[in-house]
């Protein structure tokens, strides 16, 4: 029995994966040398896509990682030369201040219990902290910090950078990049592909802190930015690049730009009002997130009376795998995933089946 997966990550591929694939196969691109005119096309193309997808103007690069969790590391060595200053609510955000201490940062953090967010009103970042780090969309607590808030935080504080995290909501948020420094996510989620490519958006104010940072620290010495971004320019990669998973990406993005992703961010509001209201009206679940303004629309998080793994298994056997909830919370919560890759049809049938325990 094919399964529908409605877990946050590796999540449901997209139906076109398997298409693209098959192309990526047949014309034998996994062959090619990343330092051919024909790969250098191929990146072009997916750089391109996702410019177009996102709204990312030339003055960002759009950089290939192994993951997003690298993308904490490249930022934080790029931008900090002492201090970053991180909004935690979560196990993901808390990460990224982790992140900051093993590189003996100076991390400063703004911290809230798990399912609370952020208003920019109500913080006021270090005055020497060089960098805010945020968490559009916290994986595992399903709160989402809205767009607006994040352009306010750094419009408070023009002259510190600002990165944030949309490992499990892009392409949904529209972020305004001439506002935003730098931001990155990974494709195993609402891109709906196999894991092992971290994309890293990043502007060349970002460049120039780090080019600044390298004469007096190191920056690290793997796919460091000045060199990621020099390569960059021609089309390319300082090592041998996940070839497949770009240019995957690229079709996929394609495919998101054929539909058009405002049509994308309705389907993602609207998949995501049937879940809420589900749990709002059905005995025995509820929303973890109380706060409907800071719900996240991507990853819906659960409270159950019955136990999860009773549900999880229940659930599969009727088709469908939902997620758990993440660490202390794996027993009492359910993580659904509203990612492109499932259909308005799949979700209200689980919603059916849920409704039948």
């Amino acid at each position: 029995m094919p399964l529908t997966f409605f877990t946050p990550g590796p999540a449901q591929l997209y139906p076109t994966f398997e298409k693209h694939l098959q192309t990526f196969v047949r014309d034998q691109l996994g062959s090619i040398s990343h330092r051919s005119q024909q790969y250098r096309d191929l990146h072009k193309f997916t750089v391109d896509q996702l410019r177009i997808l996102l709204n990312v103007p030339e003055t960002h690069a759009i950089l290939f990682l192994g993951s997003a969790s690298e993308a904490w590391e490249r930022i934080l060595f790029s931008c900090v030369e002492l201090e970053s200053f991180h909004l935690v609510n979560g196990s993901f955000s808390q990460k990224f201040y982790d992140y900051s201490n093993a590189l003996n940062k100076y991390a400063h953090k703004l911290e809230k219990p798990m399912g609370e967010g952020f208003a920019a009103s109500e913080i006021v970042v270090p005055e020497y902290a060089e960098l805010i780090c945020t968490t559009h969309n916290e994986t595992s607590s399903g709160v989402q910090m809205p767009v607006s808030e994040i352009h306010k935080l750094k419009q408070k504080n023009p002259d510190k950078f600002i990165a944030v995290d949309m490992v499990s909501s892009a392409p949904y948020p529209e972020l305004d990049y001439s506002i935003v420094d730098t931001a990155f996510f990974s494709v195993q989620k609402a891109f709906g592909l196999p894991a092992g490519l971290g994309v890293w958006i990043v502007s060349e104010r970002c460049l120039r802190k780090a080019e600044s940072i390298r004469n007096q620290y190191s920056i690290g010495a793997h796919n460091d930015l000045p060199t990621m971004w020099k390569n960059a320019l021609n089309n390319e990669t300082p090592a041998t690049p996940n070839l497949m998973g770009i240019y995957l990406l690229g079709k996929i993005a394609e495919d998101f730009n054929a539909i058009g992703v405002n049509n994308i961010r309705k389907g993602t509001e609207q998949k995501a009002a049937l879940l809420y209201k589900f749990l709002e009206k059905t005995a025995g679940f509820s929303a973890f997130v109380k706060e409907k303004a800071i719900r996240s629309q991507t990853v819906i998080v659960a409270e159950t009376e019955m136990p999860a793994g009773d549900i999880i298994k229940n659930m599969k056997e009727k088709g469908m795998v939902i997620g758990s909830g993440y660490g202390k919370f794996k027993a009492t919560q359910l993580r659904i995933a509203n990612f492109p890759a499932t259909s308005m049809e799949e979700t209200e049938k689980l919603i059916h089946e849920l409704g039948k325990l």
